[in-house]
């Protein structure tokens, strides 16, 4: 796991929830009788170094944190024999079956996709684009992947603007751009954090601009959307729309009883637990403990339903191909507004 604060907000609660939800199992009687062990490795300024020791320690398979930086040491080290499940990533670059390397939810083009579509479904025809640069890994290609969506269905793209990624809070030249083409009923998109779009969404709303509708990414789930000041209206793409009493809100709050401490990323953390347990059903399916026959039995897996929804690596190549949900923000509450791809 990452604990860096480019990554921490992610792996550092999914990196206790897992062993917790070992602690259960283990409790209930284990699988088939036999406990799960977890072992946490800071990839620290060594990626190689901690993969190794956890190699050395026995594990069965992996779970990785969501950046290239630190996965592909990873796979160099495991010589893309053990499974490695990236868990919070949405990177499709990640994704290689044949190295057994997966992504446990949809990726970029999924759900930057789906918001291009449900942006089209409210009858939104104008879009307003900010982005870091074509191409860029996240924060170029979830704009590239909402751009060719939304013009291949009929929509415009009247202004691309680019900025800095969670840096960014000041938009004054973009905003002065925007207002000079905008009829007000554009859609705003990008990958943006939620400090960022929420200073952009002040700045044009100063500008006289309030009838805007703005969509964003998992980006906005990990950073807080649903507590932003002047956030409703804004729509993003969750991983998992928790209500309440639900699942995985049971867990989240199970956790919270027992540790005494609150989860950060709600929406994330079931990518974690569903990264252990597809894991494990590698290891039910092929018999076996052995790393390249659990990843076999893991390249064939179909149907398997996961806290996070669905998930199959059977004919793909490691992404599974998953609904994306649409939450946005009503009446001060983050509520499921759509489902693309059900």
């Amino acid at each position: 796991m990452d604990f860096s604060d480019v990554v921490g907000f992610v792996d550092i609660p999914g990196s206790k929830l897992v062993p917790y939800v070992a602690e259960l199992v283990n409790c209930a009687g284990g699988i088939n009788g036999s406990p799960v062990e977890v072992r946490v490795a800071e990839v620290g300024d060594d990626a190689a170094l901690a993969t190794q020791e956890l190699l050395d320690w026995g594990a069965h398979f992996l779970i990785g944190p969501p950046f290239a930086d630190f996965a592909l040491p990873i796979l160099q080290t495991t010589g893309g024999q053990v499974p490695l499940f990236v868990a919070a990533s949405t990177e499709p670059t990640l994704a290689d079956a044949s190295i057994n390397s997966y992504l446990v939810s949809f990726d970029d083009y999924g759900m930057s996709e789906a918001a291009a579509r449900w942006a089209l479904d409210q009858g939104i025809t104008r879009a307003i684009v900010f982005t870091e640069g074509e191409g860029i890994p996240y924060t170029g290609v979830n704009p590239d992947a909402f751009i060719a969506e939304f013009e291949a269905n009929g929509g415009e793209v009247v202004s691309t603007q680019t900025y800095v990624w969670a840096a960014d809070t000041d938009f004054s030249a973009q905003v002065n751009e925007i207002a000079g083409i905008s009829q007000n009923n554009e859609v705003v998109f990008s990958a943006a954090l939620a400090f960022q779009v929420t200073a952009l969404r002040g700045q044009l709303e100063g500008q006289g601009l309030d009838g805007l509708t703005y969509v964003g990414t998992d980006a906005l789930d990990a950073t807080g959307i649903q507590v932003e000041a002047n956030n409703e209206g804004i729509a993003h793409t969750p991983h998992v729309s928790i209500s309440a009493g639900d699942r995985v809100d049971t867990l989240l709050a199970g956790y919270e009883a027992a540790k005494g401490e609150a989860l950060e990323s709600r929406g994330f953390m079931p990518l974690y637990v569903d990264s252990m347990f597809v894991g494990i059903q590698g290891i039910l399916d092929c018999g076996c403990a052995d790393p390249a026959g659990i990843g076999e039995a893991v390249k064939q897996l179909s149907g398997f339903e996961g806290l996070s929804g669905e998930i199959t690596y059977a004919g793909t190549n490691g992404i599974p191909p998953k609904a994306v949900p649409i939450n946005r923000i009503v009446g001060g509450e983050d509520v499921l507004v759509a489902t693309i791809g059900d």
